[in-house]
């Protein structure tokens, strides 16, 4: 009979769009996922690949990682210069610029352009059809040259695989220093300079675990005090008469239309008076003073509990207190877990905020951190950046993969009263 049962029919066709919605909304994660695993050279690449690529040549019996190959359509000449402005630099040649062994170049001498000979050796001939390539290096900290080789097309291979070690090098990228960063993994991180370290530590050093340390003290400080305040403001808005409260209320929601730009200066202004400009304090201290958003949804479910419960409780001689915090509390796990999630999303993904009131880097969260990756001279390690940023993400969806049952519990009774 179920099988005949038009309603159970018609619900599986209403999942399909759901699905496909759901797709949608994970390409950024899958696209962020995959360019996190490429190359540099393949990240940029257009059109975009999706899966990692690295290409090997195969030079006396070894196997070298080598960038994308690029094409010669003529025949060219590798030469060295033996005098002149590029003595000893290998360059590329047309053959008609170099004959019996002397290169011509033109040089710049006084205001004008003059074509002179220079002695020159011929390293290699470069037929039409060969490819260049240079060696692929995973880290640019160390001390070595990437080799260069001209090779015939056929002897080029390409091979489908993840670059795991993006995400120790996006680690060490962020450290500070340049020196620095050419120190072992292991041994960088273990001189962390964490938030309660203190600055004129001259052996701690200002790594990725800063970052991710700051963005943790700020989220786990800002939801405690998301949790506590909020409900506690819910409760007297919701178990507790007194007169005026449904216009309080009306006043505390008006306030979600005011924007966080517009709060900017006078808040700057604040902070700076009380000397926080600099510290963690201005991004968690605020969450203890209760939000209009967190206040509604913690209103409406609070709404839900029947008031005979906290009746009863008066009458045996609790406290509004008590009651607060022995039958309200329990009763509202499902909504204090949205509220947390929420608020731990907001402070582990902001940005503005971190941006205007933190000035020293050993105060920066991951949101800021990332920023580093960006040059603003062009040649941003975008492979690094999206590693950094899936590390970054990652929690978050850990965090949501073991409390979607108590989140999705909360959303679909809140504003239900029963």
């Amino acid at each position: 009979m179920n099988a005949h049962n038009p309603l159970k029919r018609t619900s599986r066709w209403v999942h399909i769009p759901l699905v496909l919605l759901g797709m949608v909304f994970l390409f950024p994660l899958v696209w962020l996922t995959a360019s996190s695993l490429q190359s540099r050279e393949q990240v940029g690449r257009i059109p975009p690949q999706w899966l990692p690529r690295m290409y090997y040549v195969s030079i006396e019996g070894e196997k070298i990682p080598v960038t994308p190959p690029e094409m010669f359509a003529e025949e060219q000449l590798l030469v060295t210069p033996l005098e002149g402005p590029d003595q000893g630099r290998r360059m590329l040649v047309p053959p008609s610029a170099y004959q019996d062994g002397m290169l011509a170049q033109r040089i710049q001498v006084a205001d004008q352009f003059e074509d002179r000979l220079f002695p020159a050796e011929l390293v290699q001939r470069v037929p039409a059809g060969y490819v260049y390539v240079r060696e692929w290096l995973l880290s640019k900290y160390g001390t070595a040259t990437p080799r260069q080789f001209y090779v015939p097309e056929d002897r080029i291979s390409v091979e489908i695989q993840p670059i795991w070690g993006n995400f120790p090098e996006a680690i060490r990228a962020l450290t500070a220093g340049e020196e620095a960063k050419k120190q072992p993994l292991g041994q960088l991180l273990g001189k962390t300079r964490w938030p309660w370290t203190p600055s004129d530590n001259v052996e701690t050093q200002i790594t990725f675990l800063t970052y991710l340390a700051n963005s943790l003290v700020v989220a786990v400080l800002s939801v405690i005090g998301t949790l506590l305040s909020s409900s506690l403001v819910a409760y007297g808005l919701t178990r507790i008469h007194w007169k005026g409260r449904e216009t309080l209320f009306t006043v505390i929601l008006a306030t979600m239309m005011i924007p966080f730009p517009v709060l900017m200066v006078p808040l700057y202004s604040v902070f700076r008076t009380l000397g926080w400009l600099g510290t963690l304090m201005p991004l968690w201290v605020p969450a203890w003073f209760a939000g209009a958003f967190n206040i509604f949804l913690l209103r409406q479910f609070f709404l839900t509990i029947p008031e005979n419960l906290t009746d009863a409780a008066r009458i045996d001689g609790c406290s509004e207190f008590a009651i607060y915090l022995r039958i309200m509390l329990p009763l509202a796990k499902p909504a204090l877990a949205v509220v947390a999630l929420f608020q731990f999303l907001f402070a582990w993904n902001d940005f503005l905020a971190p941006m205007i009131f933190l000035t020293e880097p050993d105060t920066f969260t991951m949101a800021l951190g990332l920023q580093q990756y960006q040059s603003q001279h062009g040649g941003s390690e975008w492979h690094l950046l999206m590693a950094a940023a899936l590390l970054l993400v990652l929690p978050i969806v850990i965090l949501f993969f073991f409390t979607q049952k108590t989140f999705i519990q909360g959303i679909s009774t809140t504003g239900m009263k029963g």
